[in-house]
């Protein structure tokens, strides 16, 4: 197996330029914050970015717990890439994660400052500062983890070999693969959304669809692993019950996913009564 690193300093655009470092070298598969990462998906690992603290994240992602370096260790010996690239701050956190993770020595060495200009540089910086991460997986992966995180997908950061690459017939621009979350470690504090704000959403979509009455009783209950929502409600008179439920559900789904960026685990609806008129 052949090791590659990525390195340069917090913030300076690691995240960004991986996949295209990936596409130059022909490389597999990469380590980063924490996560072993193939095409797009999480293989194995716990993202730093769901540590409480920057001291808690930097352990999660020089693999300092024996669990989970042991986790993402066995699914390496699983998939056997003959090609793998590790993202770290300097050369000393490259050298823990091969040792933790029981990987070859380093056999390249690629630094930001070589794939990045300074005005790339500059602006991934200006988004650290404003407490957003960038992580090499499109927003669905990221949700799986973090589902109460804000999350957005990112555009740009290509070089300009990727940048032709990607162009279609119409010469516009594909989307760069990632998201940008904001870890509970910003210095910028922790992002909360009221079960309240989720409540007046559901509340909102129901007042849209006449066929349900407008004295709903709606409980929301928010988790580490998304929001549940339960519903009662009466129906009009003559209306198909589960296309009406169907809908409802569906379009709350997207709302609050637009609006709030958070995993919906469940919406239960119960019909209590009928309304005439």
């Amino acid at each position: 197996m052949e090791v590659y690193a990525l390195i340069g300093a917090s913030g300076t655009g690691k995240s960004h330029n991986a996949n295209s470092v990936m596409e130059q070298y022909h490389i597999e598969m990469m380590i980063d914050d924490g996560l072993l990462i193939k095409d797009g998906k999480k293989m194995a690992g716990t993202s730093a970015k769901a540590e409480e603290t920057t001291v808690a994240a930097v352990k999660r992602a020089i693999f300092h717990d024996p669990i989970h370096a042991s986790q993402v260790r066995e699914r390496i010996a699983q998939l056997e890439p003959k090609k793998i690239l590790i993202l770290g701050t300097s050369e000393r956190m490259i050298d823990r994660i091969t040792e933790a993770l029981g990987l070859p020595q380093v056999k390249y060495k690629i630094f930001i400052q070589d794939i990045a200009t300074p005005e790339q540089i500059e602006l991934a910086q200006t988004m650290r500062r404003e407490g957003k991460h960038v992580i090499p997986l499109p927003s669905i992966e990221v949700k799986k983890d973090l589902p109460n995180y804000w999350i957005d997908s990112i555009f740009g950061f290509m070089t300009k070999k990727n940048k032709e690459k990607d162009k279609d017939k119409s010469g516009s621009m594909a989307a760069d693969d990632k998201c940008i979350v904001r870890p509970r470690f910003s210095q910028l504090g922790r992002l909360t959304i009221a079960e309240n704000a989720i409540e007046q959403i559901v509340r909102y979509n129901l007042l849209q669809q006449e066929e349900f009455d407008r004295g709903a009783k709606i409980q929301v209950d928010m988790s580490d692993f998304g929001v549940s929502i339960y519903c009662e409600m009466k129906i009009r008179f003559g209306i198909p019950i589960q296309s009406a439920i169907e809908q409802f559900q569906i379009h709350t789904i997207q709302d609050l996913d637009k609006m709030t960026n958070l995993t919906v685990q469940r919406i239960d609806v119960r019909i209590t009564g009928i309304t005439v008129g």
